[in-house]
């Protein structure tokens, strides 16, 4: 086993192709599947399926990768520490749901290191996605939320990927509109009051249980719901639809803009409220090196108590 294959193999992991990767790698096609074949020959397990489709990763590939990208990672660092400087960039992932606090503390970690000598990732994207993106090492840190309806399901999730959970925050639920919104004004909102309002929330893709849902009291239904998948969409939905969305209050206005409010939810004897704690997940044993250290604090700073 070199370094060369494993490199090879955590890049066919993220490109999806075996064509596309040896495009990306400068290598001719024969040339790659031969090499990816003779790893897998060596360590005695099948890293990818291959179809007519493309490729996917095996349950015995996940865990392969997953150290493969640690070792990959200590090489990089190596690399930087003793070889040329100048050739090799230290990498830093960042996976989260949609936050604009974590977006925030990623702006200013950036902002402190520069990238000239580094280059970094940031991720929104799914639920689920961010699980895997960290369990693979893909992200060194990730942001979800737990609370008493997804614990049970998430935590069973966390331990699969040997992830660990550390909490920042408990926030209470707010519905978060657009200023002119009829409700914008109110000083708190019941559920009855959104009945005729859109309800937004972002798409989970194949992972689509409600356990995996980024909106705290997902478990509620709601008669109106449009699903979108990243931030600006929706935004641009409670502008022009009046949808609404359920959240933890925490907005950063200086990339959101100041044309949004959040409400207190009230709940009554129909509807409850509920707690979610919002936090970063890391690799179970994981020391976080310069960066993730300056990103925790960076977090860090919107605790609550």
């Amino acid at each position: 086993m070199t370094l060369q294959q494993i490199y090879y193999a955590i890049v066919v992991s993220e490109v999806g192709s075996i064509n596309k990767s040896a495009e990306q790698l400068y290598i001719t096609q024969p040339s790659l599947t031969s090499s990816i074949k003779a790893l897998e020959k060596e360590i005695g397990i099948t890293i990818f399926l291959r179809t007519r489709k493309g490729i996917t990763v095996t349950a015995e590939g996940i865990d392969f990768l997953q150290y493969a990208r640690q070792v990959y990672q200590q090489y990089e660092i190596l690399c930087q520490r003793y070889a040329d400087k100048a050739s090799i960039k230290h990498k830093f992932g960042v996976s989260t749901q949609h936050y604009s606090f974590a977006v925030q503390a990623f702006v200013e970690t950036v902002k402190q290191f520069g990238t000239l000598k580094f280059e970094f990732a940031l991720r929104e994207t799914k639920t689920m996605e961010v699980i895997t993106d960290v369990g693979t090492m893909k992200s060194e840190i990730g942001i979800i939320y737990l609370s008493d309806y997804n614990r049970k399901v998430v935590t069973r999730m966390l331990k699969e990927y040997h992830l660990k959970f550390f909490e920042l925050m408990d926030c209470r639920a707010y519905v978060y509109l657009y200023k002119h919104h009829p409700l914008a004004k109110e000083k708190s909102i019941r559920f009855s009051q959104l009945a005729d309002y859109p309800c937004l929330s972002f798409e989970q893709g194949e992972q689509s249980s409600i356990y995996f849902a980024e909106e705290i009291l997902s478990d509620m239904e709601y008669l109106r719901t449009i699903r979108t998948t990243d931030r600006a969409t929706m935004l641009n939905l409670m502008k022009g639809l009046d949808g609404y969305t359920l959240c933890s209050g925490i907005i950063c206005e200086n990339l959101n803009g100041s044309d949004y409010v959040t409400v207190p939810f009230e709940e009554d004897e129909y509807t409850h409220n509920s707690v979610m704690t919002i936090g970063y997940i890391m690799k179970d044993g994981f020391t976080p090196n310069e960066i993730a250290q300056v990103y925790i604090r960076q977090l860090e700073q919107y605790k609550t108590t």
